[in-house]
Parts: structure tokens; sequence; C-alpha cells
């Protein structure tokens, strides 16, 4: 007879039977309505076999009237399990408490993220979200049908296109596709262009307006670039000139350079710490004490538990501590003056704004004490030297 489930809950016991009328126990057994199988006979006085739970505790007056001992070998089955955790009460109400948390804790909102929105403010959304019963912590069998909840939102977002709802698990994301509302251009008065510093012109092109310069002007900042102003004396117009205008301009940044550059290395010392996190909370399980080093950087990696498609709010953090420290560089004079002259780029480049370029570069002045380079570096730059000025009646 094979094992099964019913004999599993029911449960046995493989025991060893010792005795010169093993025979007449086993014929007693089966005329009882006993159930036994599996009976291997180990010689002429000695066997083993399976006998279901109930039987065995009936075989005492069978072995006072066969003589015969017995041996038990193994236990099988659900009594015997509900048995041990009898004698383990805290760990089996443990064991329970764990799988109602991991439950209850799966049935709560843990987190709503908002994706796609631009102009309309994440603040916004979640209140209009919190209205319609959708915020953190909120029982998930409370949350309605995540089309209804769509069209709820879309109601109360006027300024989106299209609103939907994605539930992971704890996890909900509400993307919002924006509704592109064509910008109204702006009421310009009648302007002129004018320099916004003194440069060199080199190329004018004028959108509306008249163009008052020409390439390889000498203009002075406040002089006119663009008239606001066409027509002749009898007939004038003003109109919002428009149009782009460059030129060069020349700066001179000092900047000075250490000759010892300093640089960040990892010394090979590690130390790691492991974290249980439940929600946005973290219990550190190891890693305690002092650090041996002082300077690190720290490399932490998260994981989360995921059942199915749900990502629980349970997970752990390994945290590495890599140690980290300066080293001093000295560097050549030369190699210091090329990264000053690149710093003077940078800085004078940003301040130009976009689509401005160096054209060239020239050290002006240079000197080296303290440790140090000085520099003061002539830089010829092509931008955009155009800004605008109202025409007053």
């Amino acid at each position: 007879m094979k094992s099964s489930i019913l004999l599993s809950l029911r449960g046995y016991v493989l025991i060893e039977v010792k005795g010169q009328r093993l025979e007449a126990l086993i014929n007693k057994i089966i005329e009882q309505g006993g159930t036994v199988w599996d009976i291997r006979l180990l010689g002429v006085s000695r066997a083993e076999l399976f006998i279901l739970l109930k039987d065995f505790f009936r075989l005492r007056p069978w072995l006072k009237e066969t003589g015969c001992r017995v041996h038990v070998l193994k236990r099988f089955g659900a009594p015997f399990m509900l048995d041990k955790l009898e004698k383990r009460k805290f760990f089996a109400v443990g064991l329970i408490c764990f799988f109602i948390g991991i439950y209850l804790l799966s049935s709560v909102v843990w987190q709503v993220r908002v994706e796609g929105n631009e102009t309309i403010s994440t603040t916004q959304i979640l209140e209009a979200a919190k209205k319609e019963g959708l915020y953190k912590m909120q029982w998930k069998y409370r949350l309605r049908d995540a089309d209804v909840l769509s069209k709820s939102l879309q109601n109360d977002l006027p300024q989106a296109a299209w609103v939907g709802v994605e539930i992971h698990g704890t996890h909900i994301i509400i993307k919002v596709v924006e509704a592109t509302i064509p910008e109204k251009p702006p009421l310009a008065s009648p302007r002129h262009l004018v320099a916004s510093k003194n440069a060199l012109v080199t190329s004018i092109f004028a959108e509306k307006g008249k163009p008052v310069v020409k390439a390889n002007t000498y203009v002075r900042k406040g002089d006119i670039l663009i008239s606001g102003i066409i027509g002749d004396e009898l007939h004038q117009q003003t109109v919002v000139a428009a149009g782009e205008v460059k030129g060069l301009v020349w700066y001179s940044p000092t900047v000075e350079v250490p000759l010892t550059q300093r640089y960040k290395v990892y010394t090979g010392e590690t130390k790691k710490r492991f974290y249980l996190v439940l929600g946005n909370r973290g219990l550190q399980l190891t890693g305690y004490g002092k650090l041996p080093f002082e300077q690190y950087e720290s490399i932490p990696e998260r994981k989360t538990l995921q059942w199915r498609n749900w990502s629980l709010p349970v997970g752990w953090i390994n945290e590495k501590l890599m140690a980290t420290s300066e080293v001093e560089r000295p560097i050549d004079p030369q190699e210091a003056k090329s990264l000053g002259i690149e710093q003077a780029k940078a800085e004078i480049l940003s301040l130009a704004g976009k689509d401005s370029k160096i054209v060239s570069e020239k050290i002006l002045h240079e000197k080296t004490e303290n440790g140090k380079v000085y520099m003061e570096v002539h830089l010829e730059v092509e931008e955009s030297i155009t800004q605008e000025l109202p025409i007053v009646p």
C-alpha cells in the first residue's frame, strides 16, 4: 500500500517487530481490521512494516498474546507535525503572525507615483487622486476599478488630455498625458535691436526692421543694429525689430591654477551593512561598530520581494562602504597653463550664452608663485550682441 494524502492526514509509522510468533501477530492485525503494508522480512523472527497510527495503539494486547516486541523507526503524517508545533507554540504563533502580516502589508497602498506631467504639478494630481480615495496607506479593497479612477481623475484635471491608473501590487502609477495648448505670442511694442556690448560685427540678419550696420563694423554698447522704424521721412512706420546680429567680443579673464592636484582614490578597504526594509523604513541588522576608516563612499543595493506581479513593501539593502583617500599629484607648469586656459574658456562661454564660440586665445601675462600659476588670458569670442530697446513715441 503506497503513501497518499489520506494516509498523511491520518498518520502512520514504520515499525520493527521481533518475536517467534511474528506471522501470528501480522495475521491478528489483519483479522481485526488493521492496515499494514510494505512488510519486509529481515529474518525468521524479525520484520519491518508500515502501520496506521490508530492501529499502532491497538497493538498492546496482540503483542502480549504473541510474545512479540515492537520498535518505532519513523513517524509520518500530520498528527506528528501538529505535535511538534504544539511543543513549539511560540514558533507556530510567530509563523502565523508572519503570514498574516505579509497579507496585511500586501493589502495596503504603499506608493503612489505620477508620470508624464510637466506643466501640471505632482501635488495637484495627488490631491485630485486623494479626493477619489487613492492615496498612501489606503486599503486596496476600498479602491475602485482602475478604469473608473482614470475617468474620475481626468474630469478633475481639465489640463490633462488623458489619465491612466495602473495598479502593480502595492504600487500605483498615475500616467498623465497633458493637453497641448498653443502658446499665445506675447504682445510686443515697437522696438529697436541695439548692441548689448562693444563688439566688431561679423554677421547681421534682419528678419523685421531696417539693418543699420554692416559686417566688419565696430559698434559700441547701445548703438542701434536693426532699427524698428522703416520707411522714409514722409511715410514712416514703427515695427517690432527682429533678427540676429553676431560680433566679436573681447575678454581678459584672470585665472589661477594650483601646481598640485587632488584626486580621490579607493584604498581597497571595505565594510558591508545589511538592512531589513519595511515600507520606507530600514532596520540595520549587521555591520555595527566604528568604521575602520574616516573617508568612504557608500554604494547601496536595494532589493524588494516580488510575488507574481506584486511588489511587496518588504525587502533588504546591501550597503557597501568603500574607503577612500585623497592623493596629491604635482603637475607641470605647462600642463597647469593648459588647464588655466580651458578654465577661462569654460567661464567665458557660460557668460556669452549658447551658440557662442572662441575665435582666438592669447596669454597676456603669467607668473608662478606660492605653488600656483597666475595668468591673464585674452579671448576673442563670437556671440550674439543684440538686446531690445523700446521705441518711445
